[in-house]
């Protein structure tokens, strides 16, 4: 196996660097990203994460004091290049101080069929119009951690693996299943013919008390977008609508703060 390529990089404006550009960009990333079908992992932790679960890197950029905590990572890695960088550079790269040291450019993979998804899963979130990366990667952490099985992201959903998302779940990202569900308008009876029970996560009075439900077997959570929750459509498919009891004067929870909250009251043992 060919060892990593170090490469010492002193100007900001070195072609080889434009995987890093403007990161705080969330327009021009999305576009580059789709376009070039690569992501962004930030932090040993978050790149150690994504190579580890398959993520074939394209090339990783650091300051010289991270280059020995990752040199592991660039050994499986192959013949990868290792931009090195003074800190000042790196930051006019990407727009922002790295203080977590280490990036990576990864390639995409072709996302799974849903059928493929739910094939193995109990328990799955179902994210409609979330388009807060903070809030969907908050969300993935905690499907991670609360034992849920996939998540499925409706068209409008924000990206998963923008370098937010993907920061702000710890990496969960690249060990939850998940795929973008096109076919929305149909994805209700998907999940009924795949025998999953669907409950709507609403603040609505009149909706069951969480603790009031027993999970069946198979159980899909459905949550709505910030703001406005879900659309009616998939309301009234959902089998159930649930709610989690507030104190007066408190309408809702954050969307992320609620899904963690109804993904551990859920839970089925085992």
């Amino acid at each position: 196996m060919t060892g990593p390529r170090v490469v010492e990089v002193a100007g900001v404006d070195d072609p080889r660097l434009a995987d890093y550009v403007s990161l705080r960009d969330v327009q021009l990333r999305t576009s580059l990203e789709a376009e070039h079908g690569l992501f962004l992992a930030e932090g040993e932790k978050v790149v150690r994460r994504a190579v580890a679960a398959g993520f074939r890197p394209r090339s990783f950029l650091m300051a010289p004091r991270w280059v020995d905590a990752l040199s592991d990572v660039f050994a499986a890695a192959g013949d990868v290049p290792v931009y090195v960088a003074p800190e000042p550079v790196i930051e006019g790269v990407t727009g922002f101080h790295v203080h977590r040291g280490a990036l990576a450019s990864l390639h995409r993979r072709p996302l799974p069929p849903m059928d493929d998804v739910l094939a193995a899963a109990r328990r799955v979130v179902v994210l409609e119009d979330l388009v807060d990366h903070t809030n969907v990667g908050a969300i993935f952490r905690c499907a991670a951690a609360l034992g849920w099985d996939a998540v499925l992201l409706g068209p409008r959903c924000a990206d998963p693996l923008y370098r937010r998302a993907v920061k702000v779940s710890m990496g969960t990202v690249f060990s939850v299943p998940y795929t973008r569900v096109e076919e929305w308008y149909d994805a209700p009876a998907a999940l009924a013919a795949a025998g999953f029970e669907t409950l709507a996560l609403t603040p609505a009075d009149d909706a069951v008390d969480l603790s009031d439900v027993v999970p069946a077997e198979r159980t899909a959570l459905l949550v709505g977008g910030e703001g406005h929750g879900l659309s009616a459509r998939w309301m009234a498919a959902a089998d159930r609508r649930v709610r989690i009891p507030m104190q007066a004067g408190v309408d809702s929870l954050n969307v992320a703060s609620a899904t963690a909250v109804a993904c551990y009251a859920l839970r089925r043992p085992g």
